[in-house]
């Protein structure tokens, strides 16, 4: 099983051989948190897509403490040692959408029509914000440590992803899509402008 015990002690929990590290992970999931307040999104539900081990679980809850997290992730590992709910993220269904969606560096395990479809999903899944990162053709050849990250994903440009969520969400940068029609009021500088 490939995304096994091993995997997650090779990539997230040995600090020698990790991809990120508890510091990034807290750093990130505050930037998170202050983008949504930035904007007076009122976060009540969080869904962290692809979440393992749950590395911004604590740092978002405590910044948006009215807020429940849920951890959606496809590791039957993972899903056992932490409770996370088990499922994919192409075809996770909720009984009503969530305010912020995080995806951070899940889609490039996917191929074409399964990254495809888990991007239209989160215009189904997001009423608020989306903050979405993947590893990009581009930042494997100049931005990674090819020592710590895996080598066995799909490497896509970064325009193929911006096309598809454009399709269901306003691009602001680094990671953030707002929700088209959300009643959200974006500055016109805070944006890509595009």
């Amino acid at each position: 099983m490939r995304f096994d015990r091993d995997y997650y002690r090779r990539y997230y929990l040995n600090p020698r051989t990790a991809v990120i590290s508890r510091a990034e992970m807290r750093a990130r999931a505050r930037l998170i948190a202050a983008y949504a307040l930035h904007i007076g999104l009122p976060v009540r539900r969080i869904l962290d897509a692809g979440c393992g081990t749950g590395a911004m679980r604590s740092t978002l809850l405590r910044r948006l403490p009215r807020s429940i997290y849920v951890g959606l992730e496809t590791s039957e590992y993972l899903c056992r040692r932490f409770g996370w709910e088990q499922g994919l993220i192409e075809a996770y269904q909720a009984q009503a959408p969530f305010d912020l969606v995080v995806c951070y560096d899940v889609l490039q395990y996917l191929d074409d029509k399964r990254a495809g479809a888990a991007l239209a999903n989160f215009a189904r899944l997001c009423r608020g914000v989306l903050y979405c990162t993947v590893l990009t053709r581009q930042d494997w050849l100049h931005n990674c440590d090819r020592k710590r990250t895996d080598a066995n994903v799909y490497l896509r440009a970064g325009a193929w992803y911006r096309a598809r969520l454009r399709r269901g969400f306003r691009e602001i940068g680094a990671g953030f899509w707002v929700r088209r029609g959300a009643p959200l009021t974006i500055w016109e500088l805070e944006t890509t402008g595009r």
